[in-house]
């Protein structure tokens, strides 16, 4: 048996690169392998972390409205449910005394142009966090004034966000566009 080895009829093969650049990839493969492993763990710490302060905070809500239970049932008692029902009564009478008139009109006073009339105001609204919300109905012989005196109370600090509800143009008994809008009034109760 006889093997041709004959160099000149079959060169020499150039493994060498070849199998450097795949050890090279081997490599770096394995390392991305050994960063996705680090980055899978630590994500499992951070979710039980987290599963464990849901936890909690869940225990934390259920002893809460457990103690909430207790006292609503306590203040659902005859003779507390008529003191509550009283208090609760004379603090929204207290709330209503605190608004003043006088202020609610010197405040529209100082924003009011001159074009602009004032045609009802309705009862200030309290809401639940203690904002004073005025439900008002204004007139202008021309839309632009309102526009004005729209804008003057939403820059104004002692106004808030003002809602148009309706607005409704001149008639043969009013001679003036009339407009409904609800804003905010910044008066401390």
């Amino acid at each position: 048996m006889r093997i041709p080895v004959n160099l000149a009829s079959e060169p020499f093969r150039r493994d060498r690169p070849m199998l450097i650049a795949s050890g090279v990839c081997a490599a770096a493969l394995v390392a991305l392998l050994g960063v996705l492993i680090f980055l899978i763990v630590s994500e499992r710490r951070q979710a039980r972390d987290a599963r464990e302060a849901v936890a909690r905070a869940n225990a934390q809500l259920t002893a809460v409205v457990k103690e909430q239970t207790t006292v609503d049932a306590f203040l659902r008692q005859g003779p507390n449910a008529e003191v509550l029902q009283r208090s609760r009564m004379l603090n929204e009478l207290i709330n209503r005394k605190s608004i003043s008139w006088t202020k609610i009109f010197a405040d529209l006073e100082g924003v009011m142009p001159y074009n602009v009339r004032l045609i009802t105001v309705r009862l200030p609204q309290i809401t639940s966090q203690n904002e004073v919300v005025l439900d008002m109905v204004v007139g202008a012989k021309e839309p632009g004034a309102a526009i004005a005196f729209f804008k003057r109370l939403e820059d104004s600090p002692r106004f808030g966000t003002l809602y148009l509800h309706n607005s409704l143009p001149p008639s043969n008994n009013e001679p003036l566009y009339r407009y409904r809008v609800t804003v905010n009034y910044g008066q401390k109760l």
